[in-house]
């Protein structure tokens, strides 16, 4: 309710039905003065915000401290001084994916820098491999060693960042195993296929991927690390809605393993009990990325390390803790449950992941 003054007239100037108190009964509009002050909508901004926190924080509360109270709550109705699932997963998405995509976006140099690793790494494997042969005792195999980490090799892998001038050769392939470099253009692979025999012609899946390849190779010149980058970072920018698509799986998943709780439980309340879930999981996932920063200025990875094998028992514990105060069954049935349903969650993410990575490779 704002706090703007009513209206002398009582006809609705939204609708034009005649208001019967401060609402209109037939559209809900509030029959208030429709030209403001500067002052009014200041405090209606605050208002605003102040009863947005007011419900988030006990929303929050109630989430993070009542595993499957909330969901419970909407499905009986009582959903008055709870910020709405819907709203609250809009939000808590957003804050998520723009903490994630500040983190986790890739350039060449990284790609590059990736490959240098990896080439010093078996570059030192082969050279440990030549002196440990000459080594005739223990000892001498533990002096080879200890001469290998004084040379520095292995901070030099851990270091190694420099950006490397990007090649036409050698690095990803994304040609699935065949070579595509020898045609320059569509064109060029359109001609080829029209010519060959029907037999030996490329069909199906195998005829859209390698002409999407060869598509790419000339689009960025044949620098496999600029695609690369390319299509990781569309890769990642499918989250959001691969996590959409997910949910009402996942809510199918547990209507079938509910199945006899189905006059209990209609679909819109798993798909509830989801949106909470998921929304828990974007919060801890939040702190998780934090301890993970504090680790890297601090480098206490001992104490980092245990912190964050601590939050992940707890996060397994909240959610067998959420299914049982949900559904209302014991511990033996809910854990059983738990685990046929994370083989089904991680059966479909693989198969999601799959489709989303062939989607990306094809937009990009």
């Amino acid at each position: 309710m704002s706090h703007s003054p009513l209206r002398k007239e009582t006809n609705c100037l939204n609708c034009g039905a005649t208001v019967q108190g401060r609402y209109c009964h037939i559209c809900g509009q509030e029959n208030t003065e429709p030209k403001e002050s500067f002052w009014h909508m200041v405090t209606h901004f605050f208002y605003d915000i102040t009863h947005f926190d007011g419900s988030f924080f006990t929303t929050l509360k109630d989430l993070l401290f009542k595993p499957g109270f909330l969901s419970k709550e909407y499905m009986l109705g009582r959903r008055k001084k709870y910020l709405h699932p819907i709203r609250m997963y809009v939000f808590t998405s957003a804050v998520f994916f723009l903490v994630f995509f500040s983190m986790f976006h890739v350039n060449e140099s990284s790609i590059t820098a990736e490959k240098q690793r990896e080439q010093l790494r078996r570059d030192y494997e082969a050279v440990k491999a030549e002196a440990l042969k000459e080594a005739k005792t223990s000892e001498d195999s533990a002096d080879v060693l200890k001469g290998l980490a004084m040379l520095g090799y292995d901070s030099v892998i851990k270091k190694t960042s420099a950006p490397q001038a990007p090649g036409k050769s050698g690095g990803i392939s994304f040609s699935l195993g065949r070579d595509v470099s020898t045609y320059k253009s569509v064109n060029e692979y359109d001609s080829v296929q029209a010519s060959l025999p029907k037999e030996k012609k490329d069909a199906g899946l195998t005829k859209v991927i390698t002409r999407k390849s060869v598509a790419l190779n000339e689009k960025y010149e044949g620098n496999q690390t600029k695609i690369a980058t390319e299509l990781i970072n569309k890769f990642l920018h499918t989250f959001p809605y691969l996590l959409f698509v997910s949910l009402p799986l996942y809510a199918l998943f547990l209507k079938l393993l509910y199945l006899r709780k189905r006059k209990e439980f209609y679909f819109a309340d798993h798909g509830v009990f989801l949106i909470h879930l998921y929304i828990f999981t974007f919060l801890f996932m939040l702190l998780f990325f934090g301890l993970d920063a504090l680790e890297d200025k601090t480098h206490w990875e001992d104490l980092f390390s245990w912190l964050q094998l601590i939050f992940i028992l707890a996060g397994v514990f909240y959610t067998l803790k959420a299914l049982k105060n949900f559904y209302g069954q014991g511990w033996g049935k809910t854990i059983i449950k738990f685990i046929i349903l994370n083989i089904l969650c991680l059966a479909s993410l693989i198969l999601l992941f799959t489709i989303f990575l062939f989607f990306s490779f094809y937009q990009i």
